[in-house]
């Protein structure tokens, strides 16, 4: 029986169904499990085959744990999806590889260049691709957005645009940064979801234009076979230690097509899942890859011009009394 682990899975109900209905289209004995640190209040959890619990990742014993369920559980291959999980498990991954659990993740040195927006700046140098201009904290420009250096979900992200919405606290704050705001009148945001195999070659690369997003998620969105598919084909088509699903955010000008890279990120996308449905079926080729130890083709063969239209929807836990 080969089980796998979505860890920190929340509320990525879209992300567990794909693995169920491929792991399963596999081997229908197999299982998709989803570890969290309050898996009865996870949609994601009620949705999976099983779940368990975890102790928080701050936790020291978080790793010895999570090692310990898996065997228990007959877990083969794990699936992390929050960015505070990546490099824990990435130094640990020898250690579940020792007991013939492998993990999707990317090395250690390239989730720390992704962690950093000063480091992913000099890496999208590398690969041709311009970034914001980051502006001096006493010389700088409006409008201007400002965001950590090291962050995610749009936590204590500035747009500026004048100077009565310059605060004290920016400056008082080493942790903000000043960087060039792209104004979306003239700029069309983008995610791309890139697959790349085991031994870090791109297998297939999925521009999604986001045409609203909530909560720093996608909520409308469609995908384009437009110049930016040829543009990371030509310029990232091998990226040392990247593994699995990889999303490059860049931002594409309306007139000029000039693009800027904003961030990388080497795990799943909130967005993921209007890939999957055009055709990227990344959890399929993981599965290929990591338990059957097959080869990859690269993957042209997916729907462009699909539109993504999300709405909430519920899942009922019946007879919980927490």
């Amino acid at each position: 029986m080969n089980n796998i682990l979505i860890t920190s899975a929340g509320r990525r109900v879209s992300l567990v169904k794909a693995f169920k209905q491929e792991i399963k289209a596999k081997a229908a004995n197999s299982k998709v499990f989803v570890s969290d640190a309050s898996p009865l209040l996870s949609s994601a959890a009620q949705v999976a085959d099983s779940y368990f619990d975890t102790f928080l990742l701050s936790d020291e014993r978080y790793i010895e744990d999570l090692l310990n369920k898996c065997i228990q559980n007959n877990i083969v291959l794990i699936i992390p999806t929050i960015d505070t999980e990546l490099i824990v498990l990435a130094q640990n991954k020898e250690r579940f590889l020792n007991h013939n659990i492998s993990i999707v993740i990317s090395d250690e040195y390239f989730i720390e260049i992704a962690e950093s927006k000063l480091k992913s700046t000099v890496f999208f140098e590398k690969y041709n691709l311009e970034s914001p201009q980051v502006y001096q904290k006493d010389d700088y420009k409006l409008p201007m957005f400002v965001k950590p250096i090291n962050g995610s979900n749009s936590v204590d992200n500035y747009i500026v645009k004048t100077e009565n919405q310059v605060l004290d606290y920016f400056f008082k704050n080493d942790s903000l940064y000043f960087f060039e705001y792209l104004d979306h009148d003239l700029y069309d945001e983008y995610t791309c979801d890139l697959y790349y195999s085991k031994d870090s070659e791109l297998k297939c690369v999925i521009p999604r234009k986001r045409i609203e997003v909530r909560g720093g998620e996608v909520s409308k969105g469609i995908t384009k076979k437009n110049r930016i598919k040829k543009f990371v084909e030509d310029n990232f088509a091998s990226i040392k230690g990247a593994r699995g699903c990889i999303t490059l955010q860049l931002f594409m000008h309306k007139e000029t097509e000039a693009l800027k890279g904003i961030e990388i990120n080497p795990r799943f996308g909130g967005g993921y899942p209007l890939s999957y449905l055009a055709g990227g079926n990344y959890p399929k080729w993981i599965l290929e890859e990591y338990i059957y130890n097959e080869t990859l083709e690269y993957h042209h063969d997916w729907e462009d011009n699909l539109l993504m239209l999300r709405y909430d929807d519920e899942v009922l836990v019946h007879g919980y009394e927490g």
